[in-house]
This record gives structure tokens, sequence and C-alpha cells, in this order.
């Protein structure tokens, strides 16, 4: 009897332990990412269990869809995913990070979470005063350049991901580091037509350091204050003309008008010479169709990296016939750098187009703003 309780009791627990339920992953979302009103490069998709991220259009003409699954750390050793599925396993929250492009640093910062960034290659670009602060301390390393980042550091470091951006998809150093196990995921913020579907990139950074509301309440007030500054530019009585680019040896280089940068001026109501372009990327123009078109242009931005009226006259004395450059409306962004020379447009203009916006209606529109400082765009003395 005793033998006979004691297969029984054996048999009942292995009976048991075969019809205990099973953790059952969701095969459909339960929810959409439905606060992206303005992006198209990405997606957000929330299994319960965990979340697909999914990069869509990383670079031009790109025809590879990226998709990341991101498990949180209490989920983690519950599940069990197929790793062929994806292109990258990560478990949430980050806690090291390795970003590629300074536009890639706002983010961070304005989740508070810059502390996590381990590596950078190029660190002199960085303009931020608070992650300036980290790279002096060494807490974040050198890379060495973008083209060519310093994969035995890299490695070194350990990062949980990479957020790389391609231009054509050919990267050897991103593909030796997706072999050593490390993820990268291409950010396509760049690729984005419009001011504010670059910024809404933000909230990529937010699912990865499970940020997701704080990311959203950020973006909210970044894009209410863009509309905003853009219903006061609709104010203005008149349009000033605007010429903008210079001459990189014999091609004159400026914003189609298609860019996020045409959009930016018909958003500060200001009528661009060249808005009704439709080329993707720049114009390559020479410089006679340039002055036939625009030489009595009201206002002249971005004249390459001129710092002064003087470099201008320098490097072309015909600059010098241009309507702009005899009354001196000539704007720039070169002059606004971090302590090691770093452009902070470059920085953070992709991330605030509400300050780009704002210096833009200062600069067509002076009477509209009077009390506002612009924050990048400087007159050229």
């Amino acid at each position: 009897m005793k033998t006979f309780s004691l297969v029984f009791l054996f048999l009942f627990l292995v009976n048991c332990k075969d019809t205990a339920p099973s953790k059952t992953l969701n095969e459909a979302p339960t929810t959409q990412q439905d606060t992206l009103l303005y992006a198209q490069g990405f997606s957000i998709e929330d299994f319960q269990d965990f979340k697909v991220l999914t990069i869509k259009n990383p670079w031009p003409k790109s025809e590879h869809i990226f998709r990341y699954a991101l498990i949180s750390k209490d989920m983690a050793p519950k599940i069990t995913l197929n790793k062929d599925d994806y292109d990258g396993i990560l478990i949430t929250p980050i806690e090291k990070i390795v970003v590629t492009s300074t536009t890639h640093i706002p983010g961070l910062e304005l989740l508070n979470v810059e502390h996590t960034l381990v590596g950078f290659p190029g660190t002199d670009y960085v303009s931020s005063e608070k992650t300036r602060a980290l790279i002096d301390q060494g807490s974040i390393r050198e890379l060495g350049k973008n083209e060519s980042i310093n994969t035995e550091v890299l490695l070194e470091l350990r990062p949980e991901v990479v957020i790389g951006f391609g231009i054509d998809g050919n990267n050897k150093t991103f593909d030796n580091i997706q072999k050593a196990g490390i993820p990268v995921i291409f950010n396509g913020e760049w690729i984005e037509a419009s001011p504010l579907a670059k910024a809404e990139w933000i909230k990529l950074f937010g699912v990865l350091y499970q940020k997701e509301k704080k990311a959203d309440a950020i973006f909210k007030s970044i894009a209410s204050d863009y509309l905003e500054a853009k219903s006061i530019a609709k104010q203005a009585t008149n349009q000033p003309t605007v010429l903008s680019g210079a001459m990189h040896k014999d091609v004159w280089y400026l914003p189609s008008g298609t860019s996020s940068e045409a959009i930016l001026l018909k958003d500060a109501n200001a009528n661009y010479l060249y808005s009704e372009t439709t080329e993707k990327g720049s114009l390559s123009l020479s410089f006679e169709t340039v002055f036939e078109n625009a030489n009595d242009a009201d206002i002249w931005i971005s004249p390459s990296y001129y710092p002064s009226l003087e470099a201008i006259k320098k490097a072309n004395s015909h600059y010098t016939k241009f309507k702009a450059f005899k009354t001196g409306e000539i704007y720039s962004f070169v002059g606004t750098t971090g302590a090691t020379g770093g452009v902070s447009y470059f920085e953070m203009g992709m991330a605030r187009p509400d300050l780009v916006l704002k210096d833009l209606i200062k600069i067509c529109h002076p009477e509209l703003m009077e009390d506002y400082e612009p924050y990048f765009f400087k007159q050229l003395n």
C-alpha cells in the first residue's frame, strides 16, 4: 500500500506539471501606438507581454524593414522569443547605450537619461553642456569617426544597443557590431518630411527607456509651441522673400521646396524663393541661376559656414551684389556653438523645431516677437 501510494503521488505530480498552464504570448498587438501624429518612419506595437519597435524607412529608398522586440526586465525570465523573427531583442529600460549622431543627444537629455550614454563617435561635436560634462569626466568614451567607429572600445563598453543612422544601408562597422551580439537600431528621423515628424522620434527613446508617457508629453509641448508660433506668424501683413545656402566650388546648394527647411520658412510666413521646387534632397544650381532669381531677396538664411559678412565677401566678391548682403540681412546658426565647437543647431534643431520656427519668425517678422531672443540664428556682423 505504501509503494502504491508513492507511485500514485509521483504520477499525480507529473500529471500536474504537464497540465499546468504555460505562458502564452499574445500573437496580435493589444494596442497600436496611436500617439504618432506626424512621424512615418517607425511604429510601436504593444503585445502586452512585450513591445515591437518597427523602423520602416531608415534611409532613402530603403527596402528593408527592421523589427526589434522590447521586453521589460520583469517579463524577460518568463517569455522566450524566436531571435530569427527580429533584428534585435532588447531588455528595457536600457541602462547602457551608444548613439552616433548629435541629433540623438536631445532625445536622451529631454528624458533625463543622458547618464546612460557610454560612448560617442566625435565627442567634440557635442555642444550640450549636460552631455559635455559627462564627456569631460570620462563617463562617455570617444569612439573615433562615425564612418569607422572604434569597435574595440565599443565592445569593451558593452552597450545594450547602438543607435545608428544609414545613408544607404552599407556600413561594415554596424554589421560587425551586430555580429558581436549588440543590436543596432537605425534612427531615420532625418528622412521625415516635416519638422514635427522629425521631432516626434523622441518617442523611440521613450519606449527604449519605458518613458513613453514622458516622451509623449514632451513632444506634445513642442508641437503645441510650434503650432502657436505658426499661428502668430500668420498675423504678419507682409511676406519677405528669402534666399538660402551658398556656393561650394562651382555649385550653389540650397533646400528644395519639399524639405523641412522650406516648410519652416513657409510656417514662418516667409516667401522662400524655391518653395515650388519638388526635388528630393537639396537643389544644385549655378551662381548665375540663383543670382537671376534671388539677387533681390530681402533675407539670406544659412549662407554655408561663413561666420561674417567679411568672410562671405572674401569667399566670392559676387556675393556682395545681393540685396541681402548690402542691407546686412544675412542670418546663420554657425555662431551658436558648444565649448569644443559643436554647432548647437545640428544637435538640437531637429528635436526643437519650435525654437527654429520662432527664430525665423523673429528674423522675418520682428514686430511679432519683440521680446524673443533667437536661440540658434544670429545676424552676421
